[in-house]
């Protein structure tokens, strides 16, 4: 409602206009206010109240020429005044006891405005009262009262200047988001002659891609569109990176109707560098928006998912606050006036820095991207720990399987089970250990992989051709918690701090004889992740454990401190066993791979009570890059998880 100024006072006693008596009041010595109830500070907190809560009832209000105002008009001019900002009243405290001189009183109350995003807009007015015929006070309302600029018809408008998104650094300090070349692929519906044919020949096109578009161009919508358009109109089909472009350009360029508009967007090295890792950035959603309406705002880019997603508020800043005065136009429509009120600068987002070598990572996505079941690789650098690469497929969708999957480790585990084995000197790497088909224990029936035999081997052999039987027949000789301790000595059920979330392993523990010998070649209770195995490799080549590290900018809080160092001679007889695995074992594949030697063990890991339903596992290290590859129900670890070692190896050596 707006409120109407009369121009006599309704009041029937004589009196001066109140902008006369402010003036005296304001040329007399200031008198302070007695602290009795019913005394000006009393009405002063009274309309504080009611200006933040909107209910105003209790305070008696005047015009500055005297005449009464009812209290709800105040309120609705109070909301109107505050414009975009009515939705959050500020905090409005009285700041000490007003001052008198006779019937007029003045008080200073400081007005506390919270803005989006957690600003705050702080300043001083003057509430000035008169006394009424009642000897009650009353409030003189008048538009400066909320903010001095204020005058009648104003509205306190906001306008909203984001903040420049800062980027992800890898581990030389480059952004991986860089502006890159992108197609834009459209249709002008006035030159288009053959629409169902059109379709079908571009979704032809987009599907010859390599790697293939994940999610797929859904293109049930372009005939709707395309009758919707005009006819100059540019329909948008789909934005397309220009090395995929380039693929089908000679398809697509010369179709009737077709257009394209080359610019650049800021990408990482390709679709699927990193991507569950790191997370996207996309335009605010408005589920984004619902949830967080004081943080976002439409147009706004928000970071969805891995570190993206966690560290969206230091990644985006703060964006900059303009307080302004706006007037109804000539057609109605809120309109700036020119003048501001208050104003803060953008702060711009702050980047963060990773461990990632875009290389290794490049390395990893590729070996990854022939795989058609959801797979992992993840890998480290020995001398320090540092994630070198988090690869998650297939394509540039999915959760981060890397350092999230919870899965049996398999016989991969037998690297823990050997290094408790030789630390415990229960066997040596040339100690005789019988290998045959079967072996039961407590009613329950092992076997090996095609149920091979190998009769007594040395225990090298054992792990070299990934023996379950062996394995099952000397977990007695670990103990009830031998297995945990060496997973332990490795890293594994550490209290990990990477920045991001990561599982880090749980191994079986005073499981029954039947378990143990299960947990002995991975299977049983025991779960890990990817990256929780290539820390434990790289312990292994390295001699002791170091927390594997992602951030450095910021670093985590609370990091795990390194392991104790392993024994000399258990880890120097394992590392002689997984070289074997790789020269004579069940990694042979790898043996010609160019570079250094590698170190391996394969895995196969069944996880439910279907012998047929396996997980695939590989882990190892060349030089000083520590991996580990996992295939969801991938089968055999030879045919699918040793393939990808494979590739990524080569990839490396290049």
């Amino acid at each position: 409602m707006r409120l109407s100024y009369p121009h006599r006072p309704t009041s029937t006693r004589t009196r001066r206009p109140l902008a006369v008596l402010a003036v005296t009041a304001l040329a007399a010595a200031g008198l302070t206010a007695c602290s009795d109830s019913d005394g000006p500070g009393r009405t002063v907190d009274a309309f504080l109240a009611g200006w933040h809560s909107g209910d105003l009832q209790a305070v008696g209000f005047v015009d500055p020429l005297g005449a009464k105002l009812p209290a709800s008009d105040v309120a609705d001019a109070l909301k109107d005044l505050s414009g975009e900002l009515a939705a959050t009243p500020p905090t409005v405290r009285r700041q000490g006891d007003p001052k008198i001189t006779k019937d007029i009183a003045t008080s200073t109350v400081r007005v506390d405005w919270t803005l989006p995003g957690g600003a705050h807009w702080t300043y001083d007015r003057q509430v000035r009262l008169t006394r009424g015929d009642d000897d009650q006070w009353q409030v003189i309302w008048e538009p400066q009262l909320v903010q001095e600029k204020l005058t009648k018809g104003d509205r306190l408008g906001l306008r909203r200047d984001a903040s420049p998104r800062a980027g992800l650094l890898d581990g030389a300090g480059q952004p991986i988001v860089a502006p890159r070349s992108v197609v834009r692929v459209g249709v002008q519906p006035g030159e288009v002659t053959d629409v169902k044919g059109l379709v079908s020949k571009l979704d032809a096109a987009f599907k010859a891609i390599r790697p293939a578009l994940v999610p797929a161009v859904d293109l049930a919508d372009l005939p709707k569109r395309i009758a919707e358009g005009g006819a100059g109109d540019f329909v948008e089909v789909v934005t397309l990176r220009d090395e995929a472009y380039r693929q089908i350009k000679s398809r697509i360029y010369d179709l009737p109707g077709t257009k394209f508009r080359s610019e650049k967007l800021d990408l990482a090295p390709t679709r699927e560098f990193a991507r569950a890792l790191l997370g996207s950035v996309d335009p605010a959603q408005a589920d984004d928006l619902a949830a967080h309406p004081d943080r976002y705002a439409a147009g706004d880019l928000v970071g969805h998912g891995g570190l993206q997603g966690r560290y969206d508020e230091r990644l985006r800043g703060k964006p900059g606050l303009t307080v302004l005065i706006e007037r109804a136009g000539e057609d109605g429509k809120l309109v700036p006036t020119g003048t501001e009120v208050f104003h803060s600068d953008p702060e711009p987002g702050q980047p963060l820095k990773t461990t990632l070598d875009v290389s290794v990572q490049n390395a990893a996505d590729n070996a990854l991207r022939p795989e058609k079941k959801r797979s992992a690789l993840v890998a480290v650098r020995i001398s320090d720990g540092t994630v070198l690469a988090a690869a998650n497929g297939p394509g540039a969708t999915g959760e981060n399987l890397a350092f999230d999957a919870q899965v049996p480790p398999g016989s991969t585990f037998k690297m823990v089970s050997a290094l408790g084995l030789l630390d415990k000197g229960a066997v040596t790497s040339t100690t005789p250990v019988d290998c045959p088909k079967t072996f039961t224990v407590d009613g329950r029936s092992f076997k090996n992989s095609d149920n091979f035999a190998l009769g007594s081997v040395p225990f090298r052999t054992d792990f070299a051709k990934s023996c379950n039987t062996a394995f099952a027949a000397l977990a007695p000789k670990l103990g009830a918690d031998g297995l945990a301790a060496a997973g332990r000595s490795l890293g594994l059920e550490g209290q990990w701090d990477l920045g991001v979330d990561a599982f880090s392993g749980k191994v079986s523990v005073n499981g029954s004889p039947a378990e143990q010998a299960a947990a002995a070649f991975g299977q049983g209770t025991t779960v890990v992740s990817p990256l929780a195995m290539a820390a434990a490799t790289a312990a292994v080549a390295r001699g002791r454990f170091e927390q594997p590290k992602l951030l450095l900018d910021p670093a985590p809080a609370k990091p795990a401190g390194a392991g104790p160092q392993l024994k000399p001679e258990s880890v120097e007889a394992l590392r002689g066993m997984m070289r074997e695995v790789v020269t004579t074992g069940t990694g042979t594949a790898l043996k010609d791979v160019p570079g250094q030697p590698v170190y391996g063990k394969t895995g196969t890991a069944e996880y439910d009570d279907n012998p047929a339903h396996t997980h695939a596992w590989f882990v190892g290290w060349q030089g000083d890059v520590a991996f580990a590859v996992f295939v969801e129900e991938g089968g055999a670890s030879t045919a699918t998880a040793v393939p990808i070692a494979e590739r990524f190896l080569r990839a490396l050596s290049r």
